[in-house]
């Protein structure tokens, strides 16, 4: 959806804003239809497709930084010096606040879920965590820094874009650059996230925690199709019936909540399985932090700002245990109904079980 925002913002100015939600809606579909014929297609297309988006990513976040540091060397720092100004201290709107502001940085997790993948991963993992969380930590302050520098708070608050505002008030004629950036940069980050969640699915599915179709990969082209499949129709779902800042909100809470139930797993393990080989290890005191932050940002928001979404959410995760309970848990399933289902999927994607494909 930021993609469809900051893509369709040059043709949309002049719309009334209930058409403008639906071309951008009707963008983000679309957008979703064509990463997920990337990520169905092959991985190699995708890994050729998001280098390219990447280096793409990093160029705008330059434009911007230097666009940034031109001001600054300007003096124009009257709005970094109140940059704070107005801010809320109440712990309930802090976590909210730090919602928004993690979300930016959430695709820090995506390389452990596809560490099957990846070659010698107690090398590569770290080295590739260590390498780009601190580089785009960086990119990301700065670029702040950057807007600040140019625009008020009022005037950041007030544009759907503020990346477009930015470049308007900067580049001039050039300024068409950043909505195409930040365009780019957005698609690329929601392609590699499909990619990240349906390989979760699919291994899930292999552990048995999911239908066992979602398990299977395409004939020819190695790819878990059901599963990208599947995520993109969960993802068109919300796409249709939710705003962006609600969906944030909802799905960080998600997040954080499932984060903290992992470092609990992860400190459980380590001490009941303390044996076990690991290929790679964080000390004790990162779980604990991170848990910490989880219950942080889990609870407060709740108690600050009772909403539905929270109701929703705490929600789904019963109907989530209502239904391992009874299909995992009890193997309750409706046989003949889902032997229908998945050699419909089967056809449709032409899929087959890992294990049979190796055969």
């Amino acid at each position: 959806m930021t993609f469809a925002e900051y893509a369709f913002q040059p043709f949309t100015t002049d719309l009334q804003s209930d058409y403008k939600a639906t071309a951008i809606k009707l963008g983000s579909l679309a957008a979703l239809f064509i990463m997920t014929y990337i990520n169905i297609t092959s991985v190699k297309l995708f890994v050729k497709v998001q280098n390219i988006f990447g280096v793409c990513k990093v160029f705008a976040c330059l434009i911007v930084i230097g666009g940034g540091l031109y001001e600054i060397i300007k003096g124009n720092t009257e709005n970094l010096n109140k940059g704070f100004e107005g801010s809320t201290s109440s712990p309930g709107g802090i976590a909210l606040a730090l919602y928004s502001g993690l979300w930016a940085y959430d695709g820090w997790n995506s390389v452990t879920v596809v560490t099957e993948e990846i070659i010698n991963p107690g090398v590569n993992v770290p080295l590739s965590i260590s390498i780009a969380v601190p580089l785009i930590t960086a990119l990301y302050v700065f670029m702040n820094v950057a807007y600040m520098s140019v625009l008020t708070y009022a005037e950041m608050v007030s544009v759907p874009a503020v990346a477009v505002a930015f470049g308007a008030r900067v580049l001039g004629p050039a300024s068409f650059l950043i909505p195409l950036g930040v365009a780019i940069a957005t698609f690329g980050c929601a392609m590699s996230v499909q990619f990240g969640v349906t390989r979760v699915c699919y291994t899930a599915a292999r552990g048995g925690h999911m239908l066992e179709v979602f398990s299977y990969v395409n004939m020819k082209r190695l790819t878990p199709a059901p599963a990208v499949a599947f995520q993109a129709i969960l993802t068109s779902v919300f796409i249709m019936v939710g705003n962006i800042k609600t969906l944030i909100d909802f799905a960080s809470w998600f997040l954080w909540f499932f984060y903290g139930l992992a470092m609990v797993a992860l400190l459980v393990l380590r001490k009941t399985q303390a044996d076990k080989p690991r290929p790679y290890r964080v000390p004790t005191v990162v779980p604990c932090f991170v848990l910490v932050v989880a219950i942080f940002l889990s609870v407060l928001p709740i108690v600050h700002d009772p909403s539905i979404k929270y109701l929703m959410a705490i929600g789904f995760i019963f109907i989530g245990v209502i239904v391992y309970t009874m299909f995992v848990y009890y193997k309750k399933t409706p046989t003949a109904l889902l032997r229908k289902f998945t050699f419909l999927t089967q056809v449709l994607f032409v899929s087959v079980p890992p294990s049979n494909h190796e055969d």
